[in-house]
């Protein structure tokens, strides 16, 4: 027996409008993520007209327009006194024709409505929807519209304030790097100089390419692949102060390769393992595995060094910095930050018995490229 499909309508028009609105918004959203700049305001104000359905629509900071939309521009210059009036109430207002007289006799244009764009408690910029009546109506959905446009500006510092936070902690780990580390890798290279020069320079190459990588500024993620590219040119140069004292095992499952991380969130644990869990034993040894776990990637940095009381560590991971020297806290708050709680530091230790450091990330998680 044959099924015959036939096309129908999908919803009401009610269903068909709600989803047009939120189409539009959507559209608009996409340049006020990017915070309120005159890049962003031009590539949503269109949108925002439409929403509101006013024959023009102004988006300005406090003291300037940034984009206008509509076929009256002629009133475009009195947005910028509109905007100081409002941010000074902090309210919604109505303004008539004679404060933004554009000279044109039978001008369409005779009301404005200006909304205030609050984020985090301040004044930052106004909506203005301009019209031949400023109903009620209108201006509640002005309020309304410019509500929702502060909200997406908050998104938006919130957004800021996280990437600028990273940063910060980013460089919190450079400054953390050890100048003892760069003073006996260069003091082990110059050993080399007379008595093995190949090893010298190619020791010197390796230097140069770990703090080319550690000290770069563009990019809060990195691919695994990278980032054990970097711990495996600090390791060599450790060897080359160590000796045989310190051996190495990499165990690396190839298709995790590829899963991006937060940029120097496995160099410090590596840098912990040596400088707390061999510095003080004669001999001693690191694995590093990273294997494939279904939908996550699992990494474990394990060293046979001296351990370290539990509570110690877990005051590290609570922020206490005199006891996080290596930025394990550090690490722990990124990890968290970008993946969520579930993916903190899960840190295995206790005196005599070595440490093992356990990190888990998700092979695919929204906005973390590398």
């Amino acid at each position: 027996m044959a099924l015959r499909w036939r096309r129908t309508h999908l919803g009401s028009e009610a269903d068909r409008a709600t989803f047009r609105t939120l189409h539009t918004a959507s559209l608009a959203s996409a340049g006020l993520r990017e915070g309120l700049t005159a890049a962003s305001a031009t590539s949503s104000v269109r949108h925002l007209r439409t929403l509101l359905g006013t024959p023009a629509v102004a988006l300005t900071d406090t003291a300037q327009i940034l984009a206008w939309d509509g076929t009256t521009e002629q009133h475009a210059p009195y947005a910028a006194g509109l905007a100081v009036a409002t941010a000074e109430s902090g309210m919604t207002q109505v303004a008539n024709h004679d404060e933004f007289d554009c000279r044109r006799p039978h001008c369409e244009i005779r009301q404005a409505v200006i909304s205030p764009l609050v984020v985090e408690g301040h004044t930052v910029g106004t909506l203005q929807a301009f019209t031949d009546a400023a109903t009620a109506g209108l201006a509640r959905a002005c309020d309304e519209v410019a509500q929702w446009v502060s909200t997406q500006l908050e998104l938006a510092e919130l957004e800021a304030s996280r990437t600028r936070l990273m940063e910060a902690e980013v460089r919190a780990l450079r400054a953390q790097i050890s100048p003892h580390f760069i003073y006996n890798s260069l003091g082990a290279i110059a050993s080399f100089v007379r008595t093995d020069p190949d090893r010298a320079r190619e020791l010197l190459l390796e230097f140069a390419d770990f703090t080319r990588y550690s000290f770069r500024r563009h990019g809060e993620f990195t691919t695994l692949a990278e980032e054990l590219k970097s711990i495996e040119r600090y390791l060599l140069l450790e060897q080359a102060r160590f000796g045989d004292r310190l051996s190495v095992t990499l165990r690396i499952a190839p298709e995790v390769l590829p899963v991006a991380i937060p940029f120097l969130c496995l160099q410090p644990l590596v840098e912990n393992a040596v400088r707390h869990g061999l510095a003080e034993k004669g001999d001693g040894h690191i694995s590093i595995d990273a294997t494939n776990a279904g939908q996550e990637c699992v990494i474990a940095v394990e060293d046979n060094g001296a351990g370290e009381d539990p509570e110690r560590v877990r005051r590290a991971l609570a922020g206490d910095s005199d006891l996080d020297s290596t930025g394990l806290g550090n690490v722990d708050v990124r990890l968290r930050s970008t993946f969520g709680d579930d993916y903190g530091l899960i840190v295995e230790t206790a005196p005599g018995a070595g440490t093992k450091v356990i990190v888990r990330v998700p092979k695919f998680a929204p906005g973390v490229h590398a």
